[in-house]
């Protein structure tokens, strides 16, 4: 059994490791999934929600909350943590891999009384805060990165079979989103970009936040990470005022189905991000970073040629051509990390 432990607070690690347990499955392991926040009691489950929302409404205070915010796992119950280990044991659980340092601190006395092959993936370029807050904990874990900060690219989780969709085929539209907790300067680019007559599909947190002119999408409201372990689906917004988005399942799609018709995703350069650039070989339009793990993303990006910023895409008045050969240096580039599920599956020597 391999348990895949990821947190609903970054979609942009939750979402790969979603993929991943998918992916392990067809190759007929057995997974399970688990998600941090549904370990934590309802008071503080609550505030994480409240959180997301002053987020929303101000990136540099989301900015500044990475080095203030408690490690929530000092807010889950002994108890809890006891049945846990023993859920683990009963099934058997024989690897565990990690997408959130938090889980690091959890597994730690656990893997002491227990040795299990724990991995540790890393979905951004550097340590991201999460893993910085675990320290030293679960010593023994194997560190496997999707992107480095030296310009590699040493592992890969593989999203899709299919090959990327064709230049021409994509049409010039672009996706326009904050990344999974939806934050930063989108909304305002995509009425600039709205404005300068470019076709776009916006990626909004509720159905309130639509941007008038463009077509908007919002994540299903009955999708929740600590309740479902299927990838978020979006529902398109209706035009018309009053009517509510229909969550029954009509018209659900991904936003990795957008991103493989898109010309560019314009965002912030979260890690998830990064995954579904380089599967779809849609170039990144860079928006302002949520903190210094996506800022060496950015980074990352543009020196492997996957990706210009927003600023000198507009000083180029959005010239389509700017794009292209951004596309054609990611085309192929998915092939070259190493699959992380041939480390998984492979036996160790």
């Amino acid at each position: 059994m391999i348990a895949v432990l990821t947190s609903g607070v970054a979609l942009g690690a939750h979402v790969p490791g979603l993929r991943l347990a998918q992916r392990l499955r067809e190759r007929g392991a057995d997974v399970m999934v688990d998600v941090l926040e549904r370990r934590l009691p309802a008071d503080r489950l609550a505030a994480v929600v409240e959180s997301r929302r002053r987020f929303q409404r101000d990136l540099r205070f989301a900015v500044a909350a990475q080095g203030l915010a408690t490690d929530p796992v000092d807010d889950i119950a002994p108890r809890t943590v006891a049945a846990l280990e023993k859920h683990w044991e009963d099934q058997g659980v024989e690897t565990f891999v990690v997408f959130s340092g938090f889980w690091l601190r959890l597994l730690d006395g656990y893997l002491d009384r227990r040795p299990t092959r724990t991995i540790a993936c890393h979905v951004d370029a550097v340590v991201s805060p999460s893993y910085r807050r675990a320290g030293r904990c679960a010593p023994g874990a194997e560190h496997v990165w999707l992107a480095r900060e030296d310009g590699t690219l040493p592992w890969t989780i593989p999203v899709d079979t299919r090959p990327p969709v064709s230049w021409p085929a994509r049409g010039g539209r672009l996706l326009v989103h904050g990344g999974g907790w939806a934050i930063g300067s989108y909304r305002e680019r995509a009425r600039e970009l709205a404005g300068a007559g470019l076709p776009l599909d916006l990626i909004v947190p509720e159905a309130s936040a639509a941007v008038e002119g463009v077509r908007c999408l919002t994540l299903d409201p009955d999708w929740h990470p600590w309740h479902d372990d299927g990838l978020p689906p979006l529902l398109e917004v209706p035009t018309e005022p009053g009517r509510p988005a229909d969550s029954r399942g009509r018209g659900r799609q991904l936003s990795y189905e957008l991103a493989r018709s898109a010309s560019a995703i314009v965002s912030k350069p979260g890690g998830g991000t990064l995954l579904d650039s380089l599967w779809t070989a849609t170039p990144l339009v860079l928006l302002e970073p949520a903190g210094g793990h996506e800022a060496a993303n950015g980074r990352l990006w543009r020196r492997l040629g996957f990706a210009l910023s927003y600023d000198d895409w507009r000083a180029d008045g959005f010239a389509p051509e700017r794009l292209e050969p951004l596309h054609r240096a990611l085309l192929g580039a998915a092939a070259r990390p190493r699959n992380l599920l041939d480390g998984l599956l492979t036996p160790r020597t």
